[in-house]
């Protein structure tokens, strides 16, 4: 009878307001690579820096449904005198099912959570991108969504006009 009893707060707990999240589709919306190197025609050995620029977009689709966009920008130049080697601006969609998951923590979870979950795969066509041009596999680090969706929100806090 008490295992019972213990049982059913729990069933309780997991019920209605239990958050779903099911990846419905991921995709390349767009994309473009630029060896500049090559065009150029210079050969020979050099030390890249490589810059990346994130950028995070989310639409709504339909019911509990939302798209959310992670756009990279890379630019890959000579550490010696600045001359660029590649560009690689990219933007990877994911298309989620969402529910469950408060009101006041949807836009959070939209901008940190999916794309936490899309970024292995977008990492890896990143990889080959930047392979297939030429150039050694660019290896993405991990990308801390929590924080850009922080320095956002404090940028936006920064450009509000004042009453």
């Amino acid at each position: 009878m008490a295992d019972e009893d213990a049982k059913q707060p729990a069933a309780a707990a997991a019920d209605p307001t239990q958050m779903k999240n099911k990846v419905l589709a991921q995709y390349v919306r767009d994309m473009s690579f630029e060896n500049i190197l090559a065009q150029k025609g210079v050969g020979g050995d050099t030390q890249p820096e490589i810059q990346v620029q994130v950028n995070l977009d989310a639409r709504k689709r339909g019911e509990n449904q939302y798209e959310i966009i992670t756009k990279l920008n890379i630019t890959s130049k000579t550490k010696e005198k600045g001359d660029p080697l590649f560009l690689l601006e990219i933007e990877y969609a994911g298309i989620f099912q969402i529910e469950g998951v408060p009101e006041e923590q949807l836009h959070p979870y939209l901008l940190i959570e999916c794309p936490r979950m899309t970024f292995p795969y977008l990492r890896r066509i990143v990889s080959d991108i930047t392979r297939d041009g030429g150039f050694p596999p660019l290896n993405l680090e991990q990308i801390d969504f929590l924080s850009l969706y922080r320095a956002e929100l404090a940028r936006r806090a920064e450009n509000k006009p004042v009453n």
